[in-house]
């Protein structure tokens, strides 16, 4: 909601589902585990799925429905234990949260490392309106695809930070050299001012 994103709830529990709509989002009283379900909510025309129903079980069959009616879809699945990760991953899924290892980490890592996680914390939540950090893609026509970083200059035409790409087979270079060159279909982690990663987003464009 707040980065401004359309999205409808499929949730089966009436009284979850009012809480929802109750805030004014969209939301529908369904399995989204069947496959009816997700192609009247809009499955092929979807940017993503995040499957956090009631049970690993349920996640599972959510995401290998989804998967079958979409085959490119972007995945993000929910796991309460190793095994459902595990599991959701050979059904689909592209990326596994478990919210216990997620907490555990956070909190070992704010004991250990307090301003880091602060300013983690606020490049990445929306609510921060001076700094975020946002994944842009370098399309085809981009200004700067097949560029090295310091003939493109983004930081001074920009204002921005490349802190990492992530290459097209998946590999993810931190803090890359400012001879690191950028090919269509990489992805740039980047940190600045909203207002600049706008700029620079409809440049990659």
């Amino acid at each position: 909601r707040r980065e401004g994103v359309p999205f409808i709830v499929v949730e089966r529990d009436p009284e979850r589902l009012q809480a929802v709509l109750a805030r004014g989002d969209l939301a529908v009283e369904a399995d989204a585990s069947r496959e009816e379900v997700l192609k009247q909510v809009g499955i092929d025309r979807a940017r993503g799925l995040i499957a956090a129903v009631g049970t690993d079980a349920e996640n599972v069959y959510t995401v290998l429905t989804a998967r079958v009616l979409r085959p490119d879809l972007f995945i993000v699945a929910r796991a309460e234990t190793e095994d459902a990760s595990r599991k959701l991953m050979r059904a689909g899924a592209n990326r596994v949260i478990s919210p216990y290892e997620i907490g555990a980490v956070q909190m070992a890592q704010t004991a250990l490392r307090p301003a880091v996680v602060d300013f983690v914390s606020l490049a990445t939540t929306s609510e921060n309106l001076e700094l975020a950090m946002e994944q842009i893609e370098i399309g085809p026509s981009a200004a700067f695809g097949g560029q090295s970083l310091v003939e493109a200059n983004l930081r001074q035409r920009y204002g921005v930070i490349v802190v990492g790409i992530q290459r097209t087979d998946g590999r993810m270079e931190f803090n890359p050299p400012p001879d690191a060159v950028m090919h269509v279909g990489d992805q740039l982690v980047v940190l600045g001012r909203t207002s600049n990663l706008k700029e620079m987003e409809l440049a990659a464009q």
